[in-house]
């Protein structure tokens, strides 16, 4: 962490909002593209399959100490693994249940599952709306594009269970659990036909991730240094048939977000922007860690030290690797702070930063190229759309 906190003044800590709990940590499928299991970082290997009562009860009171110390009004716990459901609905039960009697009435709680769809059942679609969790799904489009990547330990395709579930939760009673779509871009399938393909389940939002690679660990057909934009192209030929439908469909969260900054407003998720990290994770043993993704880059990357058993969530707060992710434009590179596209980039996802030459991830984002050409199409589409809008009002009031 030196080169990156070298130079940095300690900012204010900001109050995490959202509190990541790994209640299983394994999975039922065997996908390829997985940070969590095919990266760099072998972590998970030493962690307990499920969450116990104990650690379930120290987090409840972690973040209802969290909340209390910052006067927090509202937090997110999102129910995560490994595949979550897998914990069983009785561990999901006393998770839910606990950490909102933690919390207390006066402050809201929204709850969210990321899931792959393998085990979402009628069941378990009656629990999550007793409980009132909202449910993410993982998708990667049509057969072909999904049975790619998210394959059972044997082998065998997932996609008709997963499309099965899906169309349960978005087409039964539970519907207002539908939060929406995870979708891996894969450059070789036809963006606008993945996105229509989505949209067939009427998601409520669809959020395109691109692939978690480093400049040590380059993402598939993303060559460092050089200046094609593969990725750039795909999401741009997504946002423009998102763009202009004449109604909106669903909200596109990766575009949404690059649309308000191009505005001048504000990323509702990190990645894009200079928005201050503000969520922890609790590992199944009850240790505190930092984001995921960041098991793509080395072994040991997302441990903290700490433990909900002995530490306060603050004590995350001032890990070297949050104030980074705290600090704004102070901890990007040279070259991304004399960009004048920063402001909106923000310099892309820290994981897509990150070298093993010792810079770590003060550097521009491997997708820097694609990034650009990115913002740079939407800029060019909603100016054009911004000049004909004013030509219209001076015609109609001159």
């Amino acid at each position: 962490m030196g080169a990156e906190t070298e130079g940095l003044e300690s900012p204010a800590s900001i109050p995490f909002h959202t509190f990541v709990l790994k209640l299983h940590s394994r999975c039922d499928l065997a996908c390829d593209h997985c940070y969590m299991y095919r990266a760099a970082d072998r972590s998970w290997r030493d962690q307990p399959r499920a969450m116990s009562p104990a650690v379930i009860a120290w987090t409840a009171r972690r973040i209802a100490e969290h909340v209390g110390t910052h006067g927090l009004r509202a937090v997110t716990v999102a129910l995560h693994g490994g595949e979550p459901l897998l914990a069983g609905q009785a561990r999901v039960r006393r998770a839910v249940t606990e950490i909102a009697g933690a919390v207390g009435p006066d402050v809201r709680l929204d709850l969210c599952v990321q899931t792959n769809g393998m085990q979402l059942d009628e069941a378990w679609l009656e629990l999550l709306d007793e409980l009132d969790v909202r449910i993410g799904v993982s998708l990667d489009g049509d057969r072909a594009a999904h049975d790619r990547h998210r394959v059972r330990p044997g082998g065998q395709g997932s996609h008709q269970r997963v499309a099965d579930a899906v169309r349960r939760l978005a087409e039964g009673p539970h519907r207002r659990l539908f939060a929406g779509l995870l979708c891996t871009v894969d450059l070789r399938n036809d963006p606008v036909a993945t996105y229509e393909e989505l949209l067939r389940y009427r998601p409520p939002m669809v959020d395109f991730l691109l692939p978690l690679g480093t400049w040590a660990a380059p993402p598939p057909g993303r060559v460092p240094g050089r200046a094609d934009t593969p990725y750039g192209d795909w999401l741009a030929a997504v946002f423009e048939r998102w763009y202009a439908a004449p109604v909106q469909e669903t909200d596109v969260r990766v575009l949404h977000n690059l649309l308000s900054l191009t505005l001048g407003g504000r990323p509702r998720t990190e990645g894009l922007g200079l928005e201050p990290v503000r969520y922890v994770v609790v590992e199944t043993d009850g240790s505190v860690a930092l984001d995921d993704t960041l098991r793509v880059t080395y072994h040991g990357a997302t441990a903290t030290g700490l433990h909900v058993a002995r530490d306060p969530f603050d004590r995350a707060l001032s890990h070297p690797e949050v104030a980074v992710r705290q600090a704004g434009a102070a901890a990007l590179s040279a070259v991304c702070r004399g960009c004048t596209l920063m402001q909106v980039c923000g310099g892309g996802h820290y994981v897509h930063r990150y070298r093993a030459d010792g810079s770590g991830h003060r550097n521009p984002s491997v997708y820097c190229p694609d990034l650009a050409a990115l913002i740079r199409h939407v800029h060019r589409r909603v100016a054009a759309d911004t000049v004909r809008l004013g030509r219209r009002e001076r015609e109609v009031c001159p």
